[in-house]
């Protein structure tokens, strides 16, 4: 399978304290053209946190565009989305039980040894990191840095997602050292926030990314 060369991360934490509402960054990261969105969220699955994420799956659907649920099998399931999970998540084989064998799920590493140890499980992609430091995960994972994602590389034969602190100044330096897909967080949010500023750094990113 083959990943857009952006991930963008809708990190509901992050959006939050920038003020950026949901279906607002959505939608402006959709028409500037995100081909995949990840909805995160790390506290408690409400109801209404329930609503929001259904809200972003229909928008992508809109747009022909992947949605990806992080940690959680089952609302990924109800919303007929793809399905991320960490190292301390549902394990990759319970999760494609879960999710059937048709719905894109992808695996978080964090060193050579999971790396190595994600070519046994049914996953589509890896995502590796942080390669660099961040600030939208608490308590993240020690920083693997450049030249450990190139090593990794080798060790990868699926689409390897590098992931954390990743930036437009840093971008073309990820992708030369070997991934196949930026996953992107902070970067996509610009200080002042409107639909067109979200969307125009959006494109911002996809001029930037782009196969020469």
């Amino acid at each position: 399978m083959k990943l857009p060369r952006l991930y963008p991360i809708l990190d509901t934490e992050s959006l939050e304290a920038r003020g950026i509402g949901l279906q607002m960054a959505a939608s402006a990261m959709l028409a500037g053209g995100a081909g995949i969105l990840q909805f995160r969220h790390k506290g408690h699955w409400s109801r209404e946190a329930f609503e929001a994420a259904r809200g972003v799956a229909r928008l992508c659907r809109d747009a022909g565009a992947r949605f990806v649920v992080n940690d959680r099998a089952d609302f990924a399931v109800l919303l007929e989305a793809g399905l991320h999970v960490g190292q301390d998540d549902l394990s990759p084989r319970d999760a494609r039980m879960l999710i059937g064998p048709g719905a894109l799920l992808g695996f978080s590493s964090h060193n050579a040894e999971q790396i190595r140890a994600s070519a046994g499980e049914p996953v589509d992609y890896v995502a590796f990191g942080p390669v660099f430091p961040t600030v939208s995960k608490r308590q993240a994972d020690p920083v693997a840095g450049i030249e450990a994602l190139r090593g990794c590389r080798a060790l990868c034969s699926k689409p390897l997602v590098a992931i954390g602190g990743i930036a437009r100044g840093n971008a073309l330096e990820v992708l030369a050292a070997g991934a196949d897909c930026l996953a992107v967080i902070a970067d996509l949010l610009p200080a002042a926030a409107t639909a067109r500023s979200l969307r125009e750094r959006m494109e911002e990113w996809q001029q930037l990314v782009k196969p020469v």
